[in-house]
């Protein structure tokens, strides 16, 4: 089933950064069929997962300060309970008593200090992020829509997807932090392929592609 993608900024933008992850790929690929290379065709699959996880983090921290904005902008009816209670330091409530800033934008500050070195690789962290602006149960919903996306011929669940960021996200961060190497063996790097990074790259743009249609 075709769903058309957010035409929101901040998704064309995961969408471009998805692309370039893509293209990473292919320049992998193109090593890997020379006799000579003179790079390892895994170093960019590497680059591209990791790029291509770059992507939905910084997506999701724009989703937030957007819908944030937007519900403090409006009217408090439909806002998320968690939205409602957020505790805004003293600072900002003086900075809105002298008129340097308004109530709305201090909520987007406190927002953006609360959150900005926060990476939203675990489901837990997207799930309290993303609480802030719905009250829906985002990687259930998730789920659901992608198997109405086969007609039923999968079944995720909130679990099943869970896991399966968690495991591509979590290749990301032995890449970036150990270099991708293997416990106990110094300079032998896991396994990676085109095939691996290709499916890698897939699923977090269905996944981000199924959490922004849960929450419009």
């Amino acid at each position: 089933m075709a769903v058309p993608y957010a035409r929101t900024r901040e998704f064309r933008k995961f969408r471009d950064g998805i692309d370039y992850a893509r293209r990473l790929v292919v320049a992998g690929q193109g090593l890997a069929g020379s006799e000579e290379p003179a790079a390892d065709a895994g170093d960019f699959y590497r680059a591209a997962w990791v790029q291509a996880v770059g992507a939905v983090d910084h997506w999701l921290h724009a989703e937030l300060y957007r819908r944030v904005a937007q519900a403090a902008d409006g009217d408090a009816t439909g806002r998320p309970d968690r939205l409602m209670r957020l505790e805004i330091p003293f600072s900002k409530l003086d900075e809105v008593r002298r008129g340097s800033t308004t109530p709305a934008a201090a909520v987007v500050e406190h927002v953006r200090a609360r959150w900005g070195d926060v990476s939203l690789l675990s489901p837990h962290r997207v799930s309290e992020a993303l609480g802030l602006v719905t009250e829906k149960d985002v990687w259930a919903e998730a789920a659901a829509r992608i198997n109405e996306w086969h007609y039923g011929s999968t079944s995720h669940t909130a679990q099943t997807l869970k896991r399966r960021y968690v495991s591509i996200t979590g290749r990301r961060d032995r890449i970036v932090h150990d270099a991708d190497l293997l416990d106990g063996e110094p300079g032998r790097r896991r396994p990676i392929t085109e095939t691996d990074t290709t499916e890698a790259i897939s699923w977090l743009e269905r996944i981000a592609h199924a959490v922004a249609t849960v929450l419009d």
